[in-house]
């Protein structure tokens, strides 16, 4: 099954493509690679969902706001690539945590990401090299931050 019917399948709907916000492009494509810059975790009604996890948040709110922030990324791959069908495979994802010093479950809230990744593009596919990092700080308070690299056809 394609990405885009795994999608459709799941009932899944992206948010609109976030807009860059700085100076910087949330997608630059080098040959057959994809680096996504991070984004955050966008709801559908274009706000940000915000939080410090071991304040107040628990791992299912920043599990729930990394797999919000993984549909904003596949939703950036969509606007630039035009379908999700181009992409071949998830190589690398990079999450950053707002957390307590205290916290120390920063990989199980970013499996909210991972798993999403996983359900749309398939086991080997969709599974890729990552990082999940503890930081006091985010911009504008989000609870999650994530950037990715996907190969494409």
């Amino acid at each position: 099954m394609s990405a885009e019917a795994k999608l459709a399948a799941l009932q899944l709907e992206l948010p609109p493509a976030p807009k860059a916000m700085g100076v910087y492009k949330p997608i630059v494509i080098i040959g057959n690679l994809a680096y996504l810059s991070g984004h955050g975790p966008l709801k559908p009604d274009k706000t940000l969902i915000t939080g410090r996890l071991g304040e107040d948040m628990d791992v299912e709110a920043g599990y729930q706001a990394a797999r919000a922030t993984g549909l904003a990324l596949l939703a950036t791959l969509r606007e630039n690539l035009g379908s999700l069908d181009r992409v071949a495979r998830l190589v690398k994802v990079l999450g950053l945590v707002r957390s307590t010093d205290e916290f120390d479950a920063q990989p199980a809230v970013i499996n909210g990401c991972s798993e999403l990744f996983r359900e749309v593009f398939g086991e080997d596919a969709g599974v890729a090299a990552r990082s999940a990092i503890g930081t006091n700080a985010l911009p504008g308070g989000i609870a999650v931050e994530i950037e990715a690299i996907f190969e494409l056809r």
